[in-house]
């Protein structure tokens, strides 16, 4: 108990500085009618989340109705979607959050501090969100390396770049991390400097930040950010940064340490745990280290932050339905379920949730509260990775990364969402009925015009909001389709072309089941699929046709597929691993994680419109 007050004291710190005004108070739950549905609308940041999620909420509460929709990790995303007149959703999520970031919403979500679910925290204060269990991030070492180079983990920065020096003498990269991803380097120019970040004037100088408005905006201050990029420059100095590494991606990243041919990286203790168990590799969790042993420092984060529309209120029954699921969410089972099998740190009283292995040489940061909540607005993601990448390029030294930094974030634009890519002239909802998603249709279509495809099957969640009428950004085109799915190509006979149907409809023989909720049912473009739902999330592939003719198993299509393998194959999600044949003979278009909205991107550039819809699939009862 002692630990996890610990924690939340840092939470009250961060939390703290920007109190959201407003106080909705416990209401008395209204009634219902037995006979109805309670309708309830949840986003959730990630599809792993909603995957763990939507199947266990269904179960957990059968009389209610949920929608759940894979949305997007900033609160950029959700001020969109009320700048155009759309409601948010009953339950929203996102992992990358700060207070400053989300003010704008304040008005239209509800006050939780004086609901029972708030009092399950340690800290108390005005609140509209609430942080989920935390997931630590830091410097990932391969112990068995340590171990045959007769190499002592570090205990403080010291010895950490000893280790570096002694892994490099015998061939081995002492560390080296993702350096392509705009949260690899917020996390280290963080990381190398959290004690003064941490400290008096680092903590003020974060309230005063995390407080500001629109009309005022803070800058770096001139006491301890000078410092944090004379660490962050020292540091790439001492990892011994090469020209070239700041384009690194993970696969690129992770093959080395795979290999033993890398000794650390910055990572998660959820992948140190995986690694331990499923590759062998015995993988432990170091801190950013400091000058001493009590210098050293864990960085943190919830693995989202949860609010509450504040149109929830007007409905009694729904209010309290909703109070139910948050109550259900902050439990011990629930958190477990957002984890998605990963060991974290709880925020909660009486929550308990198991430490992970790989955490067992940093107990000494658990212990004394050495557990940094990152700071994590939209521009410090974009800045750091610009300024950062800089710094590696050799373009800025210390000084001149702190002025473009202070610059940058008084004045801070996203190219993304500053031209206007075309004017949508129809729009289409992503509500989902028994011929789909329209907007998920529009999407497909327009997506497989560009790329010459017969057939195109999104695999994965599609859509993550309905297409509207009006002007839109690159930023804007990005949103509507959901992050991190690869595409491949292919030649595929129609048999085949089934067999892939029936790999992302029907149950399996051991009750694997790769759809569970209709919006995971595939998405087709220049395909019909006709299914029976049998029993409530289960479903049976009954007809294909290709634009409307009957598929012909003999002839050859050119088969173009949307979507993650994880999502599907993991056993932590669906385990529906693809069909081996038909995994080989696919290839990739494009490696990069973010490869759909790229061929998106390249799509609308050509037709400036979302095409039109068409009714892909048809459900059944049965």
């Amino acid at each position: 108990m002692k630990k996890k007050r610990r924690i939340s004291l840092l939470l009250a710190v961060v939390m703290t500085a920007a109190m959201l005004t407003g106080c909705a108070g416990q209401q008395s739950a209204g009634s219902k009618k037995p006979d109805d549905k309670i309708s309830i609308s949840m986003y959730m940041w990630d599809r792993s989340m909603l995957k763990e999620l939507s199947p266990w909420l269904e179960e957990k509460f059968p009389e209610i109705e949920f929608t759940f929709i894979q949305s997007f990790n900033t609160i950029e995303y959700y001020k969109d979607l009320l700048s155009r007149g759309e409601e948010i959703p009953d339950i929203i999520t996102c992992r990358r959050f700060s207070l400053n970031d989300a003010a704008p919403l304040a008005e239209h979500l509800m006050d939780l501090s004086q609901t029972e679910v708030a009092g399950t925290f340690y800290s108390s204060y005005a609140i509209r969100w609430l942080p989920m269990c935390a997931e630590v991030d830091c410097i990932m070492a391969n112990k068995d390396l340590f171990d045959q180079y007769n190499i002592p983990l570090p205990t403080n920065y010291a010895e950490f770049v000893a280790a570096i020096d002694a892994f490099e003498a015998v061939g081995i990269k002492g560390f080296q991390s993702d350096w392509n991803y705009d949260y690899t380097c917020l996390e280290t120019m963080q990381g190398c400097a959290i004690p003064d970040l941490m400290s008096l004037e680092g903590t003020q100088w974060r309230m005063k930040y995390e407080s500001e408005t629109e009309d005022h905006q803070v800058g770096l201050d001139d006491t301890v950010w000078p410092k944090v990029f004379e660490k962050y420059e020292q540091f790439l100095k001492d990892i011994r940064f090469q020209p070239g590494d700041e384009e690194r991606q993970f696969s690129v990243t992770m093959e080395p340490y795979f290999q033993g041919k890398t000794a650390m990286v910055r990572n998660t203790a959820a992948l140190a745990d995986d690694l331990t168990q499923e590759r062998g590799i015995n993988s432990v969790i170091l801190p950013y280290f400091g000058e001493t042993e009590q210098d050293n420092w864990l960085l943190t984060y919830p693995m989202c932050q949860l609010a509450v529309s504040k149109t929830v209120e007007q409905d009694e029954a729904k209010r309290a339905a909703v109070m139910e699921v948050l109550s259900a969410l902050f439990s011990e089972e629930g958190q477990k379920h957002v984890a998605a099998g990963t060991s974290v740190l709880s925020y909660n009283k009486e929550v308990n949730i198991t430490s992970s292995p790989a955490l067992r040489y940093v107990q000494d940061c658990i212990a004394s509260n050495h557990l940094y909540m990152r700071l994590a607005s939209t521009e410090v993601f974009a800045i750091s990775r610009d300024v950062g990448h800089r710094m590696m390029t050799g373009e800025y030294d210390a000084k001149a990364a702190y002025n473009a930094f202070d610059a940058q974030i008084t004045d801070y634009k996203n190219p993304d969402a500053a031209e206007v890519m075309f004017t949508q002239e129809s729009a289409y909802s992503n509500e989902f009925t028994d011929h789909g998603s329209a907007a998920a249709s529009s999407l497909m279509n327009t997506i497989r015009s560009s790329m010459g495809a017969d057939i195109a099957i999104g695999y994965s969640p599609t859509a993550s909001t309905s297409i509207y009428a009006g002007d839109y950004t690159l930023q804007q085109v990005k949103w509507v389709l959901t992050a991190r799915n690869s595409v491949y190509l292919g030649e595929y006979t129609g048999e085949e072309v089934w067999r892939f149907m029936d790999w992302l409809v029907n149950v399996k023989e051991d009750g694997s089941n790769p759809i569970r909720h209709r919006n995971l049912m595939p998405v087709t473009s220049g395909l019909e699929y006709t299914v029976t739902e049998y029993e409530r999330g289960k479903f049976r592939l009954e007809k294909v046709t290709v634009n409307g003719e009957p598929l012909d198993e003999n002839a050859t299509y050119n088969l173009m597929l949307v979507g993650a393998d994880t999502f599907l194959e993991h056993e932590n999600f669906c385990n529906c691993p693809m069909p081996a044949d038909l995994k080989e003979k696919r290839q990739a278009y494009l490696v990069d994680d973010y490869s759909s909205q790229e061929c998106m991107q390249e799509a609308l550039e050509k037709t400036k419109q979302f095409l039109e819809p068409t009714e892909y699939v048809t459900i059944l009862q049965g």
